[in-house]
């Protein structure tokens, strides 16, 4: 089994917690270590690492807190680590596409992705019993395929008929608009992302950093269990 915890997702910070039974993984520092800690019972000790997709300020606002408050290692990428004027050290541990690194229960595969950032990553998460999550946030483009995945924790960012119409009424600045279509999921490529990805393993989809504009929860919720048969959960910003 994987339990999955959301800290928030979206915009103004994003943060998760990955629960095998055995060890923790955390997803993120985008969300502060106070605001954190009662989600996680006040209790750290079982989590073996955190995994920084890029270096954007809703995923990594608070990284310094984390390594100020707790001792686990944690992993991203080299283009991302500069960016943070970050070296490596015991507590920074630098990782390259497909170079999967063990940790307690856990093995933690990143992959690159297309996103307006110095080296983004997605994860793959899998446990000792064959769970394996797929977590993908900020991207407009994924080029890998991945098999016997059990859980999604993927971006559905924003529709583009609701993007469109914001631009046209002017709720939306123009090259705001551009932006989203470079650099986050719309939905349609979000579902076939999934799909690409859905196998006979898949239990459980979490729709994750929504847009507070130009996203609708429930729509991408009923649209995505539609078409993939499988319960859905919309992430809480």
């Amino acid at each position: 089994m994987i339990d999955i915890t959301t800290f928030g997702s979206g915009s103004s910070g994003n943060g998760y917690a990955l629960d095998d039974g055995i060890n923790q993984i955390l997803l993120e520092a985008g969300i502060s270590y106070k605001n954190a800690a009662p989600k996680m019972n006040f209790d750290f000790r079982r989590v073996v690492g955190m995994f920084i997709t890029h270096e954007h300020g809703d995923h990594v606002k608070y990284l310094s807190q984390y390594l100020e408050k707790t001792s686990f290692p944690i992993f991203m990428s080299h283009g991302t680590a500069k960016a943070l004027h970050l070296e490596p050290s015991y507590r920074i541990h630098l990782l390259k596409s497909f170079q999967t690194v063990k940790v307690g229960s856990w093995k933690v595969t990143p992959f690159s992705v297309e996103h307006d950032a110095a080296e983004p990553f997605g994860y793959v998460a899998a446990n000792e019993v064959g769970n394996r999550l797929l977590y993908v946030t900020d991207s407009y483009f994924v080029p890998w395929k991945f098999k016997h995945i059990s859980h999604m924790l993927v971006e559905m960012n924003y529709a583009e008929d609701i993007a469109a119409d914001n631009d046209h009424q002017q709720i939306l600045n123009h090259q705001l608009h551009d932006r989203i279509l470079t650099s986050h999921f719309e939905m349609q490529n979000a579902l076939k992302f999934i799909m690409e990805n859905k196998s006979p393993d898949l239990q459980q989809i979490v729709l994750i950093h929504i847009s507070e504009t130009n996203g609708d929860p429930a729509r991408f919720k009923t649209v995505t269990e539609q078409l993939t048969g499988v319960p859905v959960q919309v992430a809480r910003r």
